[in-house]
């Protein structure tokens, strides 16, 4: 699904801030990624969905060499990843249906084909009473799980969610982990990236990818 081989991303003329990066992501795999603020956590997440461009090595997504994909390739790619943001980015002016709705409709889709999916899902994360509410109006955690929620509407084949549990109380925390389990056990490769040691002892069957000093170390 995924691999990383002899990755490094260096800002300008500046030290590397990943070196020989090298890993991979299997199907239905779940894994922590984690490591001290500023070791480039979100700078790997953001090389995952071709935001960023390594300054050397191979990234391999989906039987695909990154740097070969032209415009639309990596827009067809991107779909095939649901990303959940530590900040929501959620619109303000549209109804929590809305937003969760809105990957389908920039796909051109009518309402009629997803309306239940996308009721469906907001039943799944416990906000089904809550779809017409805007995101002004919804706790921290409630705007996590929509994030979650329109992450998952495209049905993607890989997950990463960013501190998805950073704004919101440790009882709050682990049912947004067992949400995260499920959609796994489903069949969905999963990468959270956190500094949180308690979440991960929650779920030990997870790999963990521990970022230090621009190097990442795996432990299985």
């Amino acid at each position: 699904m995924l691999s990383f081989e002899n990755v490094g991303l260096r800002y300008g003329v500046g030290p590397e801030t990943l070196r020989d990066v090298t890993f991979e992501i299997a199907p239905r795999s779940f894994q922590f990624l984690t490591g001290p603020s500023g070791a480039g956590k979100t700078t790997l997440m953001r090389l995952i969905i071709m935001a960023l461009k390594p300054t050397r090595g191979l990234i391999n997504i989906f039987d695909r060499d990154s740097a070969t994909l032209d415009k639309d390739e990596i827009t067809e790619t991107r779909r095939k990843i649901g990303v959940v943001f530590q900040d929501f980015r959620l619109l303000d002016h549209l109804s929590l249906y809305e937003n969760v709705a809105l990957p389908l409709r920039v796909l051109g889709r009518e309402e009629a084909s997803y309306r239940s999916e996308v009721t469906e899902l907001l039943k799944w994360v416990g906000l089904g009473d809550r779809k017409h509410a805007l995101p002004t109006v919804l706790s921290g955690g409630e705007k996590q799980r929509a994030s979650i929620a329109r992450a998952l509407i495209s049905q993607p084949k890989l997950l990463l969610a960013d501190e998805p549990t950073g704004n919101v109380d440790p009882t709050l925390a682990r049912r947004i982990l067992r949400l995260f389990v499920e959609l796994h056990k489903s069949g969905t490769a999963v990468v959270i990236a956190t500094h949180d040691l308690s979440l991960m002892d929650q779920y030990d069957a997870a790999r963990r990818l521990v970022l230090a000093d621009g190097r990442l170390h795996i432990f299985e």
